[in-house]
């Protein structure tokens, strides 16, 4: 069982099978959390959410660091119905 088929192997590349990370998170994580701090500390002058947003960045670093797709079931989950209807 542990013997492989001759010529039914076909190599990957390593991106073909690890998500597409920009510093650490996912890109649209990323692209959509340093768009939006972007827009609120340089358009609204809102300082503050220049360390909110590195915060929220290194937590999600962390989290996507554990396990790769960890956002994408966030995600999910904050898409899903809330309660059964019967």
């Amino acid at each position: 069982m542990s013997e492989r088929a001759e010529g039914l192997e076909v190599p990957l590349h390593r991106s073909l099978v690890e998500p597409m990370l920009l510093a650490g998170l996912p890109r649209t994580v990323a692209l959509v959390l340093w768009t939006s701090v972007g827009a609120f500390a340089f358009g609204l002058h809102q300082i503050w959410t220049l360390p909110v947003g590195i915060a929220l960045h290194v937590a999600a670093a962390a989290a996507t660091r554990s396990d790769p797709h960890v956002l994408d079931i966030v995600l999910v989950a904050l898409k899903t119905q809330r309660r059964l209807d019967p």
